[in-house]
C-alpha cells in the first residue's frame, strides 16, 4: 500500500479512538461533506473537527482513473468563527494506456464566518478560501486562487431542509487569471435522529469555455451519526456534461473533538 495513503488511514483510525475517549459535545456534529454544499454552522468556540474521505472517481468521457484523499480541519475561533484548512491532500492517476501517476494535491486555507441574524428564517455563513499552489508538480495549481462563498439554508420542517451556495473564484489556467462562478443546491431528508439523505446538483465551475467551460454534477448520498461526535457518509456524484468527471464516488468519516 502506498505511504501516503496507508499514513491517512492511520491518522483517521488514531482520531477515531481519541473520539470514543472524547466526551461528547452538546449537540450533533454537523459537517461539510458529503454533499458539495457547505454546512452553514461552525463547530464552536475550542473545538476540532476533521472530515476525510475516500474518493474513486472516472475522469471525464474515460480519460482517466483517480483515487483521492479529501480532508477537512476545522478549528473553532469562537462561536461564529473558524479556521479551515483543506485538501485532496494524496492522489493516484491512471492513463487509458495503463501509465499511472500520484502526488500531493494544494492546499486551501480559510475562514468561515456563521451570521448570527436569520433573514427570511435562513441560517448564513460566509466562507472565504485561498487555494496555495503547494501541490506536487503534475497537481498544482498556479499561484494563489481566492474564493469567496455564501451559504444559506432552510429547515423546511422536523424531516427536509434546503440549501444553496453561490460563489466566485478568482482562478488561473497556466496563462491568464479569470473569474469563474459557483453555484448549488441540496435538498436533504432526515430518516431519523441518526440518518439523513440528501440529493443535490452542484456547479463547481461555471466559466468560460476557453477557462474550462461550465462543470455540473448530480449527487445522492447519505450520513450515519454514529454519536454525537463520530459520523460516516457516502455519496455518489454522476457528471452532467463532458467537462464533468463521469461518476465518482466517496466513504468518509468525521470526528469532533
Amino acid at each position: 500500500m502506498n505511504k501516503q495513503v496507508l499514513l491517512h488511514l492511520t491518522t483517521c483510525a488514531v482520531l477515531c479512538a481519541c473520539a470514543m475517549t472524547n466526551v461528547a459535545n452538546a449537540d450533533p456534529l454537523a459537517t461539510d461533506r458529503p454533499d458539495f454544499v457547505e454546512s452553514s454552522n461552525t463547530v464552536g468556540a475550542g473545538r476540532w473537527q476533521i472530515e476525510m474521505g475516500l474518493v474513486r472517481e472516472r475522469g471525464a468521457e474515460g480519460e482517466s482513473t483517480s483515487w483521492l484523499l479529501p480532508t477537512l480541519l476545522r478549528v473553532g475561533l469562537g462561536d461564529s468563527w473558524e479556521l479551515r484548512f483543506e485538501s485532496d491532500t494524496f492522489q493516484r492517476v491512471r492513463l487509458p494506456d495503463g501509465e499511472t501517476f500520484d502526488g500531493l494535491n494544494d492546499l486551501a486555507v480559510g475562514l468561515k464566518y456563521h451570521v448570527q441574524a436569520e433573514p427570511l428564517g435562513a441560517s448564513l455563513a460566509w466562507l472565504v478560501h485561498a487555494d496555495l499552489d503547494s501541490g506536487s508538480a503534475e497537481f498544482r495549481g498556479t499561484g494563489v486562487r481566492p474564493s469567496l462563498r455564501l451559504v444559506a439554508e432552510w429547515v423546511l420542517n422536523d424531516d427536509w431542509s434546503l440549501g444553496v451556495m453561490p460563489g466566485v473564484v478568482r482562478d488561473h489556467d497556466g496563462e491568464s487569471r479569470y473569474i469563474a462562478w459557483i453555484a448549488s443546491a441540496v435538498i436533504g431528508r432526515a430518516l431519523s435522529d441518526h440518518h439523513r439523505v440528501f440529493a443535490e446538483i452542484q456547479l463547481p465551475q461555471i466559466a468560460a469555455t476557453e477557462h474550462g467551460g461550465t462543470q455540473a454534477a448530480f449527487d445522492v448520498g447519505g450520513a450515519w451519526l454514529l454519536s454525537d461526535d463520530l459520523q460516516l457518509d457516502t455519496a455518489i456524484s454522476l457528471g452532467l456534461n463532458e467537462r464533468t468527471p463521469d461518476w465518482a464516488w466517496t466513504l468518509g468519516l468525521s470526528i469532533r473533538w
